[in-house]
């Protein structure tokens, strides 16, 4: 395992450790005090409406698979799809899901399915509610057009990986007159859908969704953490700045290069 290698472990190690540390203390600790942001507001709203309007929720997972970076956001929407599910799921036209991957679209199934068990609705589970549109990002698009655009859909959520074609889907959304909460962890996508999209989540905003929605203790455990290594970051490169200024810069890269070579 090459130096770099050992680091990501180590990270990984250590942001897990945390995660398990606050789950379990913050049984008995209080809440994540999170900052307001409008796009859960709504969505919180448009659930109520959704039930008293028997109107549906469309939610999209997106074309990411199960395996590599892009699966973090996937596993995102898969979280907030139980969420939702859970709490539209009275509605007389229950949540629908979306994806363009065949392994994410038959998680978004089973999690309905499970969703709609542990409610005690096992018989008004539809298979067909949890659907793969499409197995390229554009035909994914395309597949997810008619539900964007149904009568029936009253909001559009679109957590997971898009590419540029997530276009779209938000202008289906925009003619529609539906509100589309949209996020994305791919950087041109994102850029799309701050442009286009009614409630855009920017940049880590996304990864906070099952905290707003109180989707479970490990997602309030993991914006904890995440604000511990922001700040670790932060006080590095404050670090960083005043070495520079003390011209302890060359000291410190030798050291660096020393420990290096020492590992290999």
């Amino acid at each position: 395992m090459t130096l770099f290698g050992l680091l990501r472990l180590v990270f990984i190690l250590i942001f897990f450790g945390l995660m398990i540390l606050f789950a379990v203390s913050g049984r008995s600790l209080p809440g994540v005090k999170l900052r307001r942001i409008s796009a859960f507001t709504k969505l919180r709203r448009v659930i109520g409406l959704a039930v008293e309007a028997g109107s549906r929720l469309h939610i999209s997972v997106g074309d990411g698979g199960t395996i590599g970076t892009e699966s973090a956001s996937a596993f995102v929407g898969l979280s907030v799809l139980e969420r939702l599910a859970g709490s539209a799921s009275t509605s007389d036209n229950p949540p629908i899901a979306s994806a363009g991957d065949g392994a994410i679209g038959t998680l978004a199934q089973e999690t309905l399915r499970s969703t709609y068990s542990r409610i005690g609705l096992s018989g008004k589970f539809d298979p067909d509610t949890g659907r793969v549109t499409g197995l390229t990002p554009f035909s994914y698009a395309a597949g997810t057009l008619p539900l964007v655009s149904d009568e029936k859909t009253g909001a559009n959520v679109l957590l997971g990986h898009f590419g540029s074609e997530v276009a779209l889907i938000t202008d289906a959304g925009e003619r529609s007159g539906n509100l589309t909460l949209a996020g994305t962890d791919n950087l041109p996508a994102q850029a799309v859908v701050f442009a286009t999209a009614h409630e855009p989540l920017v940049g880590e905003e996304l990864y906070a969704g099952g905290a707003y929605l109180n989707a479970g203790v490990m997602h309030d455990a993991s914006l904890r953490t995440q604000d511990i290594f922001r700040w670790a970051l932060i006080i590095l490169i404050l670090l960083g700045i005043l070495a520079k200024f003390l011209g302890l810069d060359t000291m410190i890269e030798n050291l660096i290069d020393e420990l290096i070579g020492g590992l290999m």
